[in-house]
């Protein structure tokens, strides 16, 4: 067997592309062994697939084609073990981002069967609840572009990613202001996370406790019924 492939033969052989190869070409990364004399045509040896193995190994792994170049470069084992151990504690840090996620979707979708086996709506009821963790962001809002602008903000300044605040996104009303009826004159928004998502100064803690909770489907500004009842609730459960 002659001992020379063309880039395309190349390609096939590794499941790369004519492009890719002629980019790592030109960045001096990976080149053709032999130029033919007469032709200029460039060919690569069986010898270099080792090599090209090599590149696509740790690119999978995420390292930067710089990093791979500086690693063949120098092609030192405790370089090497080094970029490995880098690699591996980002790979960790991944895993436990995506464990993260995954609780709280298991949550949300827990919460999501709660609400749908609800059988009474608004109707209150006592629910005991262990302490929970919010960012909050205080401020008057008084319409739906004013929340969603709320929101964006409290995101924003806690440093959070929309998958950590699907589904557990709240406005909360003064205490003096729900006494007097007023229900609707929200006074913060909050969005509920995990005791390690953020360290933000905006995160409070929620005591656990014995909660006054209802299941409403519709618009906030119909709810007045539904508030009314939990206060009577509230003030029906509460100590003498």
């Amino acid at each position: 067997m002659q001992n020379r492939f063309s880039i395309g033969e190349m390609a096939a052989i590794h499941q790369t592309t004519i492009k890719t190869l002629r980019y790592y070409d030109q960045i001096d990364l990976f080149k053709p062994a032999i130029v033919a004399p007469d032709s200029g045509y460039r060919y690569y040896t069986t010898e270099q697939f080792e090599q090209l193995n090599t590149i696509q190994y740790l690119k999978q792994l995420g390292l930067s084609l710089k990093e791979i170049k500086a690693h063949l470069d120098k092609r030192d084992i405790n370089h090497f073990k080094a970029l490995l151990q880098e690699q591996q504690r980002l790979t960790e840090a991944k895993i436990q981002d995506l464990e993260r996620v995954k609780h709280r979707f298991e949550n949300r979708i827990a919460d999501l069967d709660v609400a749908q086996k609800a059988h009474q709506l608004e109707v209150p009821f006592i629910k005991t609840l262990p302490e929970r963790y919010a960012v909050k962001l205080t401020g008057v809002i008084h319409d739906e572009p004013e929340f969603e602008l709320s929101l964006r903000q409290l995101q924003a300044a806690a440093n959070l990613t929309p998958s950590i605040f699907i589904g557990g996104v709240g406005l909360s009303v003064a205490a003096d202001q729900v006494l007097a009826h007023h229900y609707h004159n929200y006074n913060a928004v909050f969005i509920f996370v995990d005791h390690d998502d953020t360290s933000s100064q905006l995160r409070i803690t929620i005591p656990a406790g014995r909660y006054v909770c209802c299941y409403y489907n519709g618009n906030h500004s119909d709810s007045d019924h539904v508030y009314d009842a939990m206060l009577l609730a509230f003030h029906s459960t509460a100590p003498k």
